[in-house]
């Protein structure tokens, strides 16, 4: 079977040593249509505090699809990566809200409110498939249930290249699914360097900076040095295990200090204008 050519965007931007650009979006179909001629590698469609909607979600998918773009860069996938927030926290354990995004054909799931191994095992775990335990790559062992038809359909695949496709990435240097644990209060920090010591498979740690600062005493105050030590506990301890590391807030105020301080995941305010986009390209070198 031929290699096939990366998929997924903000994998694509990783592996080639830049940073990845991606935003929050609502899922629907207005924004949808924006953003796939943006310039961002991905959009995570905001699904934790909007309600979970299968079916916007799957128009989403569908109005990411530009025909034009697609014939001229030659790539069956969507210029545009769509990946998708889950609304659940990491405590009470929905894989199946995984499995159903990754089955319409999302490439990447950002999980909430991850506190505990156990519950970030759980997490990577949601996006791969069983295996024997004999099998290569075997832990975290895959629960998602097999139901790949749709998101064959959209990423323009066979289901047996699919199948050599449908993993997470790093772990598996094949994989096109990139997960997502947002780090969002105290016992998460604590226990972070656990999580990334005991579970593979995690694509990047994505900093919950309000929640976090909420339970500090500091709703949305950004700049607090007490959140910002927290911050960078983080930060120290994704870079000691050479895991990427996300800031969800990066406007063109903060962009410098966010890049110099080693976020490789940036999430830009989601304005038509796209000027905090255009800041963030501007200081990564992206054209």
């Amino acid at each position: 079977m031929a290699e096939l050519p990366r998929l997924n965007g903000v994998i694509r931007a990783l592996e080639s040593g830049q940073h990845a650009l991606t935003c929050f979006s609502p899922a629907d179909i207005d924004s949808a249509i924006a953003m796939s001629t943006s310039k961002y590698d991905a959009c995570v469609f905001e699904m934790e505090h909007n309600p979970w909607d299968g079916r916007a979600l799957r128009d989403c998918l569908q109005y990411m699809l530009n025909r034009a773009q697609i014939a001229k860069s030659g790539s069956i996938a969507p210029a545009v990566t769509p990946f998708v927030r889950v609304p659940v926290n990491g405590v009470e354990m929905g894989q199946w809200h995984a499995k159903q995004a990754l089955d319409i054909g999302c490439y990447g799931i950002v999980f909430p409110h991850i506190s505990t191994v156990e519950e970030a095992y759980n997490a990577v775990a949601a996006c791969r498939y069983p295996r024997l335990k004999s099998a290569p790559l075997y832990e975290p062992a895959g629960i998602r249930g097999d139901g790949p038809t749709a998101a064959c359909r959209y990423w323009g695949l066979t289901q047996q290249e699919y199948y050599q496709k449908a993993d997470v990435w790093p772990l598996n240097p094949k994989g096109e699914i990139f997960v997502v644990l947002q780090i969002e209060d105290t016992k998460g920090v604590e226990n972070l360097d656990a999580i990334l010591s005991k579970v593979p498979g995690i694509g990047a740690i994505l900093i919950g900076e309000g929640d976090l600062g909420q339970e500090l005493g500091y709703p949305r105050q950004y700049d607090h040095p007490e959140l910002l030590k927290w911050m960078k506990r983080i930060v120290d301890t994704c870079k000691k295990h050479n895991v990427v590391v996300g800031h969800p807030h990066v406007e063109a105020g903060n962009a410098e200090r966010i890049i110099k301080e080693g976020y490789r995941f940036l999430m830009c305010a989601p304005t038509r204008s796209f000027a905090h986009l255009e800041k963030a390209r501007e200081l990564t070198g992206r054209k």
